[in-house]
């Protein structure tokens, strides 16, 4: 991971992995999922020295946006979701926080995703994945060797489809086509859990 600077946080009541993600040339950074602990969020980035230009949520459920409100506030950054999520940002009932932990509205997003979209942070590169399945709206991004997964794809698991737009067939389909293509050594970094390699979820995953 040349030119990168990462760190992982569990925050939240659903112990969501936060990534911190920071181009080293530049200082320009990235929050992925701000899920809870805006004050922990906020004092990481200050420790890493990134000045932090975009937040993207890889899908618009409560335990991955919680803290979009605070982490904008101090940075300033542009919020980013995929079109078929961005409702969910301002709607509690969407985004699962009326029924979880008291009702969570976050900002509209300064810019919505579609399937094939870069998002630039420094001189680092993200392409955008559109992986419906767990939401309709659900992403990953890939950057050179490594794929944030969202609640798409976890270590030995994949993300649930119960939820209000969530259908299991899709989200197969999604996981084989846009993930299981990629390299072995693809460093796989999801929404909850472990870190993994496609590899690994190839050879030992009992849902593929």
């Amino acid at each position: 991971m040349k030119d990168i600077v990462l760190r992982k946080m569990i925050v939240g009541e659903m112990d969501t992995n936060c990534y911190i993600l920071g181009c080293s040339t530049t200082k320009d950074g990235a929050v992925i999922d701000p899920g809870g602990n805006p004050d922990a969020i906020k004092s990481a980035i200050e420790d890493m020295g990134l000045v932090i230009r975009i937040i993207v949520n890889t899908h618009g459920h409560v335990d991955h946006i919680s803290a979009n409100t605070e982490v904008k506030e101090a940075t300033g950054a542009e919020l980013l979701i995929h079109e078929y999520d961005a409702g969910m940002l301002v709607d509690p009932i969407a985004n699962l926080s009326a029924s979880a932990f008291g009702p969570v509205v976050s900002p509209a997003a300064d810019r919505v995703l579609v399937e094939g979209d870069t998002i630039k942070v420094g001189i680092l590169q993200l392409n955008v994945l559109h992986t419906p399945g767990h939401t309709e709206g659900g992403i990953c991004l890939l950057g050179r060797g490594y794929v944030f997964s969202g609640d798409t794809l976890f270590a030995g698991s994949i993300g649930r489809t119960d939820f209000p737009g969530g259908n299991p067939d899709v989200l197969i389909r999604s996981i084989k086509s846009k993930l299981l293509c990629l390299s072995y050594k693809t460093s796989v970094l999801p929404g909850h859990g472990p870190n993994t390699t496609i590899g690994n979820e190839k050879e030992c995953n009992p849902y593929l």
